[in-house]
């Protein structure tokens, strides 16, 4: 009879969720995001799903940039 070893179960699916690719990409649009983030990013994230959070994020901080100009010269005039 072969030697039954008791081994782990496999990790669940180590893919990000949603909310974990915001977070690295936000890390990332800052410059601060862990070299472990980074290389789960590149082993186990779908590109796709970083380029549009990404995207996303720059259409965000630019509008919000847009919007303090545009109250800072109602207030400045």
């Amino acid at each position: 009879m072969p030697e039954t070893r008791m081994t782990s179960p496999p990790p669940p699916s180590q893919r990000p969720s949603l909310w974990e690719v915001t977070r690295s990409v936000a890390a990332a649009f800052f410059g601060v995001q862990s070299s472990r983030q980074r290389k789960r990013d590149f082993t186990h994230g779908n590109p796709l799903h970083y380029l549009i959070v990404g995207l996303l994020m720059t259409l965000l901080v630019s509008g919000l940039f847009w919007a303090a100009v545009k109250l800072a010269l109602r207030y400045a005039a």
